[in-house]
């Protein structure tokens, strides 16, 4: 699977250290120590691309309406459509209603 490229030690202390903040403070708390603040704002970006993939909006109005680069988009449609899955796994869990227009694979 896709998701084995990134997996070791460090990163299971990482992920397991975000499963431990309680609230949206702690995580500013936590990503303001962790990212600089660009990094931040590139997830953040991402994370609306795929949002914004899945409400079926156009390259065009994405990238007008959160700076990502043709590429940047591409390469998350990408992931949206055949990565592993965790895009859509928050996204569903973010939106639900977004959910019941996706057609079922």
């Amino acid at each position: 699977m896709q998701i084995d490229k990134i997996r070791s030690e460090q990163t299971d202390q990482l992920f397991n250290a975000i499963l431990q903040l309680k609230d949206l403070e702690e995580c500013y708390q936590f990503f303001d120590d962790v990212c600089t603040m660009s990094e931040v704002q590139s997830l953040a970006q991402r994370l609306d691309v795929a949002h914004m993939l899945r409400k079926k909006k156009t390259y065009d109005s994405i990238q007008q309406d959160t700076g990502a680069s043709t590429a940047t988009i591409s390469r998350i449609r990408r992931c949206v459509d055949y990565g592993s899955g965790g895009y859509n796994l928050m996204l569903e869990r973010l939106y639900p209603e977004l959910d019941q227009n996706q057609p079922k694979k």
